[in-house]
């Protein structure tokens, strides 16, 4: 999981593009929540400064940048130093863990979805966020990636390619919901989240972990 200095040097920069972009936030947080267990304990992965952590009512985040940490604690998030590859995490303790706009920052997604698997109990999920490579926003983040202090370092995904990890880590029961749709009017709109993938540029994927045999 990427390490990068700017997320230290510049945490509190990057925990204002909420504040600055709250009808785009709201819209995430709402995908994420249609696909969240209703019940169960969970944890956030990559948590950041804990804007998804604290109102989806996680109260545990894992995350490698101590500032990004620092202001997530003041959000009332127990946080954890640790990268998705490597989780201080005992084997099945978690009913779902949820990782948004993380997985385009993992140095092997085959690792971390191999950790998050041994973390979850038995029939638990693995909720993901991301921004979908193939989608106009993923286009233009890609291509501008070079100018950003943090998507600098970014690997950008589509959803397939998430799928296929997944699936061959032990996941399945696969979910979709999508945001940021094109020409969205706002957060209250009733046509602000749909399911599936391939329109919006906010992708939310819901697997559930399967025994191996």
């Amino acid at each position: 999981m990427v390490k990068s200095a700017a997320f230290d040097s510049h945490a509190h920069e990057y925990d204002a593009w909420f504040d600055n972009h709250p009808a785009e936030y709201a819209l995430e947080l709402k995908a994420v929540r249609t696909l969240l267990p209703e019940a169960g304990v969970g944890i956030e992965i990559g948590a950041g400064t804990g804007r998804f952590t604290q109102p989806l009512g996680i109260a545990t985040g894992v995350e490698p940048s101590g500032a990004m940490r620092n202001i997530a604690r003041t959000r009332g998030v127990n946080m954890v130093d640790g990268t998705a590859e490597s989780l201080p995490v005992d084997d099945r303790s978690y009913q779902y863990a949820l990782l948004v706009t993380t997985v385009c920052f993992l140095d092997s997604l085959e690792q971390a979805f191999t950790e998050v698997y041994r973390i979850l109990e038995e029939g638990g999920f693995i909720i993901i966020g991301l921004i979908d490579k193939a989608s106009a926003l993923g286009k233009k983040y890609e291509a501008e990636k070079q100018h950003s202090r943090f998507y600098r370092d970014a690997v950008f995904h589509t959803t397939e390619e998430i799928v296929s990890k997944l699936e061959n880590s032990g996941f399945g029961n696969f979910e979709f919901a999508q945001a940021l749709l094109p020409g969205d009017p706002g957060p209250d709109s009733e046509t602000g989240i749909k399911s599936g993938y391939g329109e919006g540029s906010f992708v939310v994927i819901r697997a559930q972990k399967h025994s191996k045999t």
